[in-house]
Order: structure tokens, then sequence, then C-alpha cells
């Protein structure tokens, strides 16, 4: 069985706006990469409430509050001088280095 993994434009401590769904405009930090499913978890977004039957390490159990990962899709890289979700794309510079920039404004990404 082969595992497909994604091709993921956005990386780790990125700014984010979510595009769709529940949480459409809000904004925060790319936590963690999923390449392998194609999600991505996203600080202080897609929060859910888990219940915990107490355990050694959490003797006192509850209910836990865990930040779950989302599509990359829902997800647009954030542009600051327009606050508007934005595609990724490469350049390629003249020694054949390769930087990130943004579709709508062509700035680099650092």
């Amino acid at each position: 069985m082969t595992v497909k993994i994604y091709k993921t434009r956005i990386k780790k401590d990125d700014l984010v706006m979510v595009r769709s769904g529940k949480y459409k405009g809000k904004t925060g930090k790319v936590l963690k990469v999923f390449p392998k499913t194609n999600k991505v978890t996203v600080e202080g977004i897609n929060i859910v409430k888990r219940h915990v039957k107490p355990t050694q390490a959490q003797p006192q159990g509850g209910i836990v509050e865990l930040t779950k990962p989302m599509w990359i899709s829902k997800v647009g890289l954030l542009d600051n001088t327009s606050r508007k979700p934005s595609r990724v794309g490469y350049k390629i510079g003249p020694k054949g280095e390769k930087t990130r920039i943004l579709k709508t404004s062509g700035k680099e990404i650092k």
C-alpha cells in the first residue's frame, strides 16, 4: 500500500486566514502540518471538547478542549497589506533558489 503525500505550500508558523466554514474570516498561526492527510492545525481554530476518563497521568479526568486538524484547502496565507487570504506560488530566482510568493500581490514570503 502506498501513502500519498500531498504537496503543501503552507508551512508551520505561517499566519493563515480561514476561507470557508464555521470559522470563516478568523486568523491564526499554523501549529502543525499533516502532508499525508492534507490537513493543518491552526491555533485557536476548530476547537472541540473531549471527555477524558481519569488516568494516572490525569487523575481528575473531565472535559478537555483540543485543537483538531482542518483541511488545508479551507485556509489561505494571510496577505498583511490587504488583510485577505491568498494562495501560494513559487518563483525561481536567478541563482536557482525557490521562494514562496503570494498570488494576490506577488510579494515574497519570508
